[in-house]
């Protein structure tokens, strides 16, 4: 009998522990605190649709704890928890701690992930719920303390819930390749700035977005339709955004995978194997920005873009060789661009767009009329759309990322100048009429010149002439040679008058039409570099192969007259290298010119607020430009023979030489003080909104501090990589605002652009920042100087005074500029502080 006994207890318990072994291993779905489990153990949801557990990836011996589909094909991997520190054994353990931790250790005890959480001790239990979430719950599962759900990794999956009310969310990142689970090179999020829409990022650079959700389907997916709505069953609810099925029992994912793709694939029970739904991008024409800006692509049957109406390809050369990213060009500048009063203003022509352009600003419950009003008011608009569940979107800068693809789009309204429009466009036949009566009066002109230089013999007199180049005599060129042609790109020795002062010389050389020509290749619109009210710059070459970047004064422009004569006298007078060198000037007839040392990097906002050139910024470099720009101005405001106030300064007048070394560039608006003045009042108040200071903006008072300010608000840009004006349509109104409340709230490293922030170094981070609030304090009396801001900057532990918080944060909100004034003649008094004209750039 004991014998039996003993032989009953030992059948009882081998069979006991086999039936607890398969239990565990098929249908478990939980553990509780202090339980564990070992490589080669699972647990399977209730659904048996998903299992969590030790896994090696695809030609990968390293042992990695994920939670995979338990039934389908190829068992793709949802969710991984140490996807950047794998076991190299099978000798690891996934444990639920009793100290509330689900945690994976390898076989040396060692912890390589852990879910950071705290559950009372005994009052937990992990499951692995039906759908693929991994919870950590009370006992009575009402309190969720940890799930996976809001831990991502590179699947989206039904019911799961994103974040989408709080700009930029990138809560998906791929694998670093098949067989690496660590963090890749993409993400993939929501976007809420705007209208929500999905996002692609291949690290900071937009890869792929999906368009606009109108709560129905996303606008820029093509095979999404209206009549088909319902079935994709995307939601947005509570601030979340949202993905249910409408049979439960399907299996759908929707992946970011590790070449940059995003995959949505659906599992066919019967056929036994994954069904991709859609990929994107699935083509060329669907990455970002394929087109360039202002450029729509066609995806069928082959990727081609074309430019808007009213636009031509910025570099028609490459357009031709299929290279588009150039994108393209207005035709006609818009009325308030030019800066000049007429009767003809601009206007709006409607076409179809499928994906709306990017970064578009969203006002709810506006009508269509306003919303055309709120566009036209602001000169930087150049669309608006009213989109049903949107809004009134309005787009303020470059158009970009727009696509077609062959089914009905949205109407989109593009901002274009009045002679674009049909009606006030002249005929073929009269145009050309004017062309043929141009060539023959061309024609004759030549003849009769040739014969008069024959009669002449290419001689005349020495004697003095003097040329005036504008009423009133305000600038002459006297030369005091012969007279006779001049080969050399110099025109010879002349005088440069400007107000009864001879302002030019050895450092200032006079040069002729024809040479200024031939070095742009007679101002070709490969070599234009940019434009603005003045008119355009080109980008030139001397015989000598020295590269030069002329500025030419439009000769219908209205501004530019005054500026032209204020540079010349102040720059050709100012050595420093952190400005920018006057090579010398061009006066003949109607044309005026300013040939300055080029720049191959162009402005600082080329790189700062390019998504795609950001990273090009390091600290470091960053650092170097901010110290670069406080010593420029230093030697404007105290140490060059002129005391001058630049009265303009901002991140696109900041050019960069082959090393990214800063030069202060448009002296334009600039002003001289005498050596006893410290502050003058003007009634035209000139310079760029956002970067003007309050006393200046408001009074019309300027002096060495309106600098200050300007330093400050581009300090704070190029720390952030944001424009100061990017915050207009947000709650904190500027950047200024921004950074305020963070710098109070011992937030100021959220401040910093993502790009730099891992890698810059924080303390002297956090000194840019104070130095950056003191210079945009609202009192000028309490702002720095630029001796004191270099002093700060350059020490290694400065004592900062703490700033005031700043109030006047947006000068645009204070001041009415739908009008733009003409310009009258600037009086300078030290008794009249009243502001009569406001003229922005």
């Amino acid at each position: 009998m004991a014998f039996m006994s003993k032989k009953s207890v030992f059948l009882f318990s081998f069979f006991y522990s086999l039936f607890s072994l398969v239990l565990f291993c098929h249908g478990i779905d939980r553990i509780t605190q202090g339980q564990s489990i070992r490589d080669g153990e699972t647990l399977v949801s209730v659904d048996e649709n998903f299992e969590l557990g030790f896994f090696s990836p695809e030609s990968s011996s390293l042992r990695y704890v994920g939670i995979r589909y338990h039934k389908a094909q190829g068992q793709p991997v949802i969710w991984v928890a140490n996807r950047e520190k794998p076991i190299f054994d099978t000798e690891g353990v996934f444990t639920f701690g009793k100290d509330g931790n689900l945690t994976v250790k390898d076989g040396n005890n060692i912890s390589v992930w852990s879910s950071n959480t705290s559950v009372p001790s005994g009052d937990g239990v992990a499951i692995l719920e039906k759908g693929g979430n991994l919870k950590l719950l009370s006992s009575d599962n009402k309190t969720i303390y940890w799930e996976s759900f809001k831990h991502p990794t590179d699947t989206f999956l039904p019911n799961m819930r994103i974040l989408a009310s709080s700009g930029e969310q990138k809560p998906f990142t791929s694998w670093k390749s098949a067989s690496d689970p660590s963090l890749g090179n993409f993400s993939m999020g929501v976007d809420s700035n705007g209208a929500l829409q999905i996002v692609i990022w291949e690290h900071s650079r937009r890869r792929w977005r999906s368009g606009y959700w109108d709560e129905r389907i996303f606008q820029g997916v093509p095979n999404m339709t209206l009549v088909a709505n319902y079935r994709y069953g995307f939601k947005y609810i509570d601030n979340d955004f949202t993905y249910t099925l409408s049979n439960s029992s399907d299996l759908i994912r929707f992946q970011i995978r590790w070449d940059g793709i995003e995959e949505q694939s659906r599992w066919n029970e019967s056929e036994n194997k994954w069904v991709p739904i859609q990929q994107q991008p699935a083509n060329n024409c669907e990455l970002y920005n394929y087109c360039g800006n202002f450029g729509i692509c066609t995806a069928l049957p082959n990727p081609k873009c074309t430019c808007m109406e009213g636009f031509d390809p910025r570099n028609p050369g490459q357009w031709t060789k299929g290279n588009w990213s150039g994108g393209c060009v207005r035709k006609t500048e818009l009325q308030c661009q030019r800066n000049i009063s007429t009767a003809e203003q601009d206007g709006f022509k409607k076409f179809r767009c499928n994906k709306l352009p990017d970064f578009a600003s969203v006002y709810t419950g506006v009508l269509s009329e306003d919303c055309e009003k709120k566009c036209l008011s602001n000169c930087s608009c150049n669309a608006y759309a009213v989109v049903e569940n949107i809004g009134c979107m309005i787009w303020n800068g470059d158009l970009i990322d727009m696509q077609n693809f062959g089914k009905p789009g949205n109407a989109m309204n593009l901002r274009l100048a009045a002679s674009e429009f049909d009606g006030k466009r002249l005929s073929a036949a009269v145009i050309a009429l004017i062309v043929v009566a141009g060539v023959v009066f061309l024609a004759i002109s030549v003849w009769l010149l040739w014969c008069l230089k024959r009669k002449l013999k290419v001689s005349v007199l020495p004697t003095p002439t003097s040329v005036s180049l504008m009423r009133k005599n305000e600038i002459t060129v006297s030369d005091v040679s012969k007279s006779k042609e001049y080969s050399s790109e110099m025109s010879g020795p002349a005088d440069l008058v400007i107000e009864g002062s001879q302002v030019n010389g050895p450092d200032l050389p006079l040069f002729n039409f024809n040479s200024v020509a031939a070095a742009t290749n007679n101002f070709s619109e490969e070599n234009k570099l940019g434009q603005g009210g003045f008119g355009h710059v080109y980008k030139g070459k001397l015989p000598g192969g020295e590269e030069i970047a002329v500025k030419r004064l439009s000769r219908i422009s209205g501004q530019g007259l005054e500026e032209f004569k204020n540079e010349i006298i102040l720059i050709a007078k100012l050595q420093h290298r952190n400005l920018v060198r006057l090579l010398g000037c061009c006066i003949q007839g109607e044309e005026k010119m300013l040939l300055y040392e080029y720049m191959p990097n162009k402005s600082l906002d080329f790189f700062l607020f390019d998504p795609a050139k950001q990273a090009l910024l390091d600290w470091t470099k960053r650092f170097n430009i901010i110290e670069g720009i406080a010593r420029g101005l230093l030697y404007l405001h105290r140490d060059s023979r002129l005391r001058i106030i630049h009265r303009d300064l901002k991140a696109s007048n900041i050019l960069l030489d082959e090393e990214l070394n800063p030069k202060i560039s448009d002296f334009g608006m600039a002003r001289i003080f005498g050596g006893n003045q410290n502050e003058l009042n003007t009634n035209r108040v000139v310079g760029t909104y956002g970067y003007m200071s309050p006393e200046y903006a408001m009074e019309g008072l300027f002096s060495v501090k309106s600098d200050v300010y300007s330093f400050g608000v581009l300090l704070l840009e190029i720390v952030s990589g944001r424009r100061n004006t990017s915050f207009r349509l947000t709650d904190h109104v500027s950047l200024i605002a921004y950074a305020w409340e963070l710098w109070h709230e011992d937030k100021a490293m959220e401040l910093v652009d993502p790009l730099i922030r891992d890698s810059c170094c924080k303390n002297e981070v956090l000194k840019c920042i104070q130095v950056g609030m003191l210079c945009v304090q609202d009192s000028a009396v309490h702002r720095p100087t630029m001796s004191s801001v270099i002093l700060m900057l350059e020490s290694s532990s400065p004592t900062l005074p703490l700033p005031r918080q700043p109030t006047y944060t947006s000068m645009r909100a204070s001041i009415d500029t739908s009008e733009i004034y003409p310009e009258g003649q600037e009086i300078v008094s030290s008794n009249d502080v009243t502001v009569t004209m406001i003229v922005g750039r």
